[in-house]
């Protein structure tokens, strides 16, 4: 491959995962993004080079050379964008970011993570879990690790990556895994698959692509057709009728624990560092797979227990006992919604819970529109703001107001990025649930600080 690279789309949390990692092999990095951020902060530290406009003339010169750069692009930046129409003009190789994504998996053994919801959790536990015993691993995840503040894991010896596939796009169609999880397949991206007969078609030919003798690890309510034989399917979820289950789910304090069962036995007493029922139900996946690989009981124990979770996915911003507790939360379609509520309901049974909400994209939201109002409708306070439309353009009658039309919590407001915290002033809580996949982001230091200032 080329030793020069060159991203448009650089700050995406999956880009920057491979660019860190071209970074980390000795090669040239560089790339455009809309707008800096901590992401792209972080990789001009490493030594890329990022413009934030979109202008031909400001791209560095050692990427201005066509058979010495490789240009990487996400399929979120559209042939609108001049610095693609650029490269495209000038007869440089262009691929899309699950082209160099899939090419690494072909190069060592791959551990693949897909699904509707809970792959970015289950990825970064399973290389957590690897990482923390004596396997070690490499790893492309879609999300920033709290335990090393990185989404790039990097490990010479081990012979396996961990890659969360991403379904939009069809890009995990790139990917060759060893050992595949796919852990929901409840339809999303309708924009892109149109049925959802089609968008579980997408899944079936992802797992057809485990190599002969992997394990797929496919979640009990996931709906595939039957596998090739030479493919080894194993059930994970709630029911006892499981290969690997888990029960016994309970509060000791703020502390989560649960039982694990596996085929020959069962660990029990497991202590889960991030205390929210839905990530036991992505622990019991990511267990699996990582026992499998040869993880001892002591190892399993350890390396979950110190589990801290990742960015944006129940992150508590603000803990303290005399303010309101304040976690934000990646969730975005209906069902992560209401898996996320209901667990932080049972984690806070005694308090008031409040969420703030940004739909993302237009297309979902028409797609699941009164799904969202039932999934949010779980708390009895709920705040919403404008649909983030990412790629998107407005789609009538599609809004946060027709959503909220349909929740049927008590307390309820839309309300302007703007004035969310002149609306937070009237509302009273204990628990404040940032949620959403958009923007909404950039407003949580602005809340933090006027929860400081509310006193219990």
């Amino acid at each position: 491959m080329s030793k020069r690279y060159f991203f448009i789309g650089i700050g995406g949390i999956g880009m920057s995962a491979i660019a860190r990692y071209f970074l980390a092999k000795g090669n040239q990095v560089g790339g455009y993004d809309r707008t800096q951020s901590q992401v792209s902060r972080a990789l001009e530290e490493a030594g890329a080079s990022i413009i934030y406009e979109d202008s031909p003339e400001l791209i560095p010169a050692p990427f201005q050379a066509p058979n010495e750069v490789l240009v990487v692009y996400t399929p979120a930046i559209h042939m609108d964008n001049h610095i693609r129409q650029y490269y495209d003009r000038h007869g440089y190789e262009q691929v899309k970011r699950a082209v160099v994504l899939g090419s690494v998996t072909r190069m060592q053994e791959a551990l693949c993570v897909a699904g509707t919801h809970g792959k970015t959790t289950t990825s970064t536990l399973l290389a957590h879990l690897l990482e923390q015993s004596h396997i070690g691993t490499n790893a492309f995840l879609g999300g920033v690790s709290q335990n090393t503040g990185s989404n790039l894991y990097l490990h010479e010896e081990s012979p396996y990556v961990v890659i969360e596939a991403d379904e939009y796009d069809r890009s995990f169609h790139q990917l060759t895994p060893t050992h595949t999880i796919i852990t929901s397949t409840e339809p999303d991206h309708l924009d892109i698959y149109g049925t959802p007969e089609a968008y579980r078609e997408a899944f079936q030919i992802f797992a057809e692509k485990t190599k002969d003798d992997g394990l797929i690890l496919l979640h009990e309510e996931a709906q595939l057709q039957p596998l090739r034989s030479q493919l080894h399917l194993r059930i994970y979820g709630k029911s006892t009728a499981c290969d690997y289950y888990y029960s016994n789910i309970h509060y000791e304090g703020d502390q989560l624990y649960f039982d694990w069962h596996f085929p020959s036995g069962c660990y029990e007493r497991l202590l889960i560092g991030t205390p929210i029922e839905i990530n036991v139900l992505n622990a019991t996946a990511a267990l699996a797979l990582a026992q499998y690989l040869g993880a001892t009981e002591q190892e399993l124990r350890a390396g979950l227990a110190s589990f801290l979770g990742s960015r944006r996915r129940f992150e508590r911003w603000l803990n303290e006992s005399n303010h309101p507790i304040m976690i934000d939360d990646y969730a975005h379609h209906p069902d992560e919604i209401r898996a996320s509520l209901t667990s932080i309901r049972r984690l806070y049974p005694d308090k008031e819970i409040a969420v703030v909400f940004q739909p993302h994209l237009f297309s979902r939201t028409a797609d699941f529109l009164r799904e969202f109002a039932a999934a949010l409708s779980v708390v009895d306070n709920v705040i919403m703001i404008p649909i983030y439309p990412a790629r998107e353009e407005p789609i009538p009658g599609v809004t946060s107001e027709a959503v909220m039309e349909h929740v049927t919590s008590p307390k309820k407001a839309c309300v302007s990025k703007a004035g969310l915290i002149d609306e937070l002033k009237r509302h009273q809580f204990d628990v404040l649930v940032m949620m959403g996949a958009g923007d909404i982001e950039y407003l949580l230091p602005e809340v933090r600080d006027y929860l400081k200032t509310v006193n219990l």
